[in-house]
């Protein structure tokens, strides 16, 4: 099966629907104020209006205030909620009304540990930063490709994808989805329609 695929860090319409029209699955909106990729709820809101139904929506949130996180995925009506900071399975279970995805910031084999157990929906696997939470441009340590196709639940790689190693990263991880931000970015936030085309081509294609 073709892996779907995410484009991250949404922050305007022209990009969205660039992304759609190239062939993208899924798209995310990032609501952590330290990210340039940050968007307000209300414009967020008014870009998945817009969207096509077929085209599934994300809201990644990073060590938010619950209750802020239940209003804004509700105003906005997204399908999966994505939680990329240090959340622990107490947090997610207070969000279990949700579909989620939690991020794991790979940073060794032990960070692979336990996670069938978490109570989420997917897994998406990201570089680790000690500064940064996701949209480090960097991959992690695609070595661990063999521990974490041993999880049984469905995951996505991020980190450091680019139109010209989605294709490696496809073929040896064999991932539910590829996730990308920076990889197809003319600069933070501004996404590059060609990179966009480029990237989901070779993601989908043999």
């Amino acid at each position: 099966m073709k892996p779907k695929v995410k484009i991250c860090g949404i922050t305007n319409i022209e990009d969205a629907l660039d992304a759609v029209w190239c062939g993208a699955d899924i798209l995310g909106f990032v609501f952590f104020k330290q990210s340039k990729r940050y968007i307000k709820p209300k414009k967020a809101k008014e870009i998945i209006d817009i969207l096509p139904p077929f085209v599934f929506t994300v809201g990644l949130f990073v060590n938010e205030n619950i209750n802020k996180v239940k209003k804004i995925a509700k105003y906005c009506k997204f399908n999966f909620l994505q939680l990329h900071g240090d959340e622990n399975t107490g947090y997610l279970n207070k969000l279990k009304d949700f579909r989620l995805i939690k991020a794991i910031r790979v940073k060794d084999k032990k960070s692979l540990e336990g996670l069938d157990n978490l109570p989420c929906d997917l897994i998406l696997f990201d570089n680790y930063s000690d500064s940064l939470f996701g949209g480090t441009g960097r991959q992690f340590d695609w070595n661990l490709a063999k521990e974490i196709k041993k999880l049984k639940k469905p995951y996505i790689i991020s980190g450091g994808l680019t139109p010209y190693n989605v294709k490696k990263a496809i073929n040896l991880f064999l991932p539910y989805a590829v996730d990308v931000s920076s990889g197809v970015e003319k600069s933070p936030g501004k996404k590059d329609k060609t990179l966009i085309k480029e990237f989901i081509k070779n993601a989908k294609t043999k």
